[in-house]
């Protein structure tokens, strides 16, 4: 069996003491995101077992995007990622409100 070597670690440690690899990751197909699946990826970038343009890459993300999922669990939290939290969670920005 050919295992096909990829730029990086191949294991991190979360702050919570858990373990990611790149198993763990959403599949590259993935339309559908759930808090879930936007936490994964999040955790992977932020612990540098892929970078975010890689990330981008992979899954077809803006860059905005991407940051956008970071800064939501960097103040809020995973409970942010998801779609029917977004009004609780968005800033109060006018632009926002257009």
């Amino acid at each position: 069996m050919y295992l096909k070597r990829e730029p990086g670690p191949r294991m991190v440690v979360l702050p919570d003491g858990s373990r990611m690899s790149r198993a763990d990751l959403p599949d590259r197909a993935t339309r559908r995101w759930v808090a879930s699946r936007k936490a994964r990826v999040v955790h992977a970038v932020e612990a540098d077992l892929i970078s975010a343009e890689e990330a981008c890459g992979m899954y077809g993300l803006s860059d905005e995007e991407l940051t956008s999922w970071r800064e939501a669990v960097a103040e809020h939290g995973i409970k942010a990622l998801r779609a029917t939290s977004v009004q609780s969670y968005r800033q109060n920005d006018p632009e926002s409100n257009r």
